[in-house]
């Protein structure tokens, strides 16, 4: 995955806390991401994750509503 300082469109992140989050565009700045599971049954979102997901330096907020 390359990592570019522009915000990419296809991508919506509201995680504010992450290295790869745009800022005030509310998106993602990777070409591409990855989603991981966090347990063998995947029946629900809640099992689901970014696993593309980097802690930066804008501090640990969600952002989420």
């Amino acid at each position: 995955m390359s990592h570019e300082n522009k915000a990419n469109p296809s991508i919506k992140c509201s995680v504010n806390s992450c290295a790869y989050h745009s800022g005030t565009a509310g998106m993602c700045t990777l070409q591409e991401i990855s989603v991981g599971c966090t347990c063998k049954d995947v029946s629900k979102c809640e099992s689901t994750e970014c696993a593309s997901f980097q802690l930066g330096t804008h501090g640990t907020s969600c952002g989420c509503k």
